[in-house]
């Protein structure tokens, strides 16, 4: 629950600290005195005031402002916390909201605990927490998908799993049907580049591509030839000096056979020589290879124009693939293969026939997980139009039709239904869209008992009403009163009104009024804890301080003071003091 609120320059409110206590809290005071800016800053607070609002919202003449709140933790909000790995302190959860103008730019920082957090972050903690209503919420009404989910809402738990279900489903649904897409537009792509890509794939099979290195390879041999009588030369004149020898001097094998049979005739005399001259035995076989070797080189590298001119024309035709495409020959090669892949009769089809198989197996768990979600919306819509039947009758419904409509509609993460609230308080008069037929009066009473019905399903909710009870009599009024101070026996509840019975039903009541000081107006908000302050106050909203007036509010108190609630069990955020 909220338990404390602290406000710095915000609107009329130059600082202002108030703590709550569990139960029914009303807000009073004449209009324009600014009741409903406390709840306008816990909107603020929690993701609401954006832009334009958001300065609106600061103070005048202020170029900083804040919005801090404390809350009890509740087993949803500590399931958040752990998930979004944020640390609890104790049993309080602070929120912050500051707001800075500066060089005429106005920007925001939200932080929980003291730590910075999204407004996405707040936004999804907000259900968590408090849910507003406000009089006449015909916009609310009309957004898209808003009465299923208070369907779904009010059906509760039970129907988490099936939501979670329709919506894993409809994914895998969408991800298959969305490669089924792409691959069908590839086929009618390659239909239309079909000859296209038969010539190329034609042009490289001519190619004769294999050897992702044989332009290097084939540049190799080019030189070789082009090169071949340089070559020869220098063969034979290797040849020369290993076996002929050059300017009348010995050959190299000449000189190694010498010094081997000297050696040889040097063991004799000292045998540690001997192995000298296995070395230089060794030495004379690898020259002789050598010279071998280099023989039959020289032989291979006659003259061959014939071959050389092959060679540079085909390396001619692989330069001109390469510059056609703009691909390398291994890039080529990779391309061959897959056209030749793609090409292949009924390789496409194939490919086609299983994403078709695979999209067709995802439709059906999808509308099966949608089936079994609308058959439980059809349970929970006769629940939901009992209990709202029920809720509406003392409030001066009793001729009231609601029903609730679910048709189908195009499958979504949320399932396959559309979901619309029908109403009609006249008799003889047709079920209609009830945003469309209910009157002012007729739509505070529909959301009062609609959010009586959906609290169930949020027992850890704080539930705020804005002027909920605007453009009703005073026995409609009583019996909001009754079902608001019922619905704050589980729950704490506060509610901005100007009906005395009303505020008489309240735990606690706060007033808010303006003061001028300085020349200067100031919003003020005091807690009335006193019996003759609230019965003040109450004969106010009756009509005026006459004695009728105060002897009314006397006897609305009276059924209160026999059932005393206990008072503000924790204190403002961070140690503010109570509102005086």
């Amino acid at each position: 629950m909220l338990t404390g609120l602290r406000l710095e320059n915000i609107a009329l409110i130059e600082r202002l600290e108030l703590s709550f206590g569990e139960g029914f809290t009303v807000l009073t005071g004449e209009t324009g005195a600014g009741k409903s800016i406390l709840l306008d800053a816990l909107d603020a607070l929690l993701g609401g005031a954006q832009g334009a609002q958001g300065a609106r919202l600061l103070r005048r003449g202020s170029e900083r402002g804040r919005i801090e709140a404390s809350f009890a933790l509740t087993p949803p909000v500590r399931a958040w916390l752990d998930q979004q790995q944020l640390e609890a302190e104790e049993d309080e959860l602070l929120i912050s909201r500051d707001w800075r103008l500066q060089e005429g730019r106005l920007t925001s920082r939200h932080r929980l605990n003291g730590v910075a957090i999204s407004r996405s972050q707040v936004l999804d903690l907000r259900p968590l927490l408090l849910d507003l209503t406000v009089q006449g919420q015909t916009q609310q009404l009309a957004r898209p998908g808003q009465q299923r989910r208070w369907l779904d809402r009010f059906a509760g738990a039970d129907q988490w799993p099936l939501l979670a279900t329709a919506a894993a489903s409809w994914r895998d649904w969408r991800e298959a049907a969305a490669s089924l897409a792409a691959a069908q537009a590839d086929q009618t792509r390659m239909e239309q580049e079909r000859q296209r890509q038969e010539q190329l794939l034609e042009d490289l099979e001519t190619a004769g591509l294999e050897d992702p290195q044989e332009r290097q390879r084939l540049q190799i041999e080019q030189d070789r030839l082009a090169h071949g009588v340089r070559l020869q030369e220098g063969a034979m004149v290797l040849i020369g000096r290993l076996v002929e020898g050059a300017e009348a001097a010995p050959s190299v094998l000449d000189h190694l056979a010498a010094c081997e049979q000297e050696l040889q005739q040097m063991a004799v005399l000292d045998p540690t020589v001997l192995s000298l001259a296995g070395v230089c035995g060794e030495a004379l076989v690898s020259l002789q290879d050598l010279a071998r070797d280099l023989d039959r080189y020289g032989a291979a590298l006659e003259s061959d124009p014939a071959s050389l001119a092959d060679l540079q024309e085909r390396m001619a035709q692989l330069k001109a693939l390469e510059r056609r495409h703009g691909l390398e020959l291994p890039e080529l090669i990779i391309l061959r293969d897959r056209l030749r892949e793609q090409l292949a009769p009924g390789a496409l089809e194939a490919s086609l026939a299983a994403l078709e198989q695979r999209e067709h197996a995802a439709r059906c768990r999808r509308d099966a997980a949608n089936a079994a979600l609308s058959t439980a919306r059809e349970r929970a819509a006769r629940a939901l139009e009992s209990q709202l039947m029920e809720a509406l009758r003392p409030m001066g419904l009793a001729q009231v039709r609601f029903a609730v409509a679910i048709d189908p509609a195009d499958p979504g993460e949320e399932g396959a239904d559309a979901v619309r609230f029908l109403f009609t308080a006249n008799p003889g008069q047709p079920l209609a869209p009830l945003a469309e037929v209910a009157s002012g009066g007729e739509m505070s009473r529909f959301l009062l008992a609609l959010k009586t019905c959906l609290a169930a399903a949020d027992p850890h909710v704080t539930l705020l009403f804005d002027e909920i009870d605007t453009g009703v009599s005073g026995r409609v009024s009583g019996a909001m009163a009754t079902l608001l101070r019922r619905l704050a026996s589980s729950r704490q509840v506060f509610c901005v009104t100007h009906q005395p019975l009303v505020a008489a039903a309240a735990h606690h009541h706060f007033r808010v009024s303006k003061v001028v000081e300085a020349g200067h107006t100031h919003t003020r908000v005091s807690q009335l804890r006193d019996t003759q302050e609230r019965q003040a106050e109450l004969a106010e909203l009756a009509g005026g301080d006459s004695g009728e007036a105060f002897s009314y509010a006397g006897s609305l108190l009276e059924p209160v003071l026999t059932s005393p609630r206990s008072g503000p069990r924790s204190g403002p955020p961070r140690g503010g003091q109570p509102a005086a």
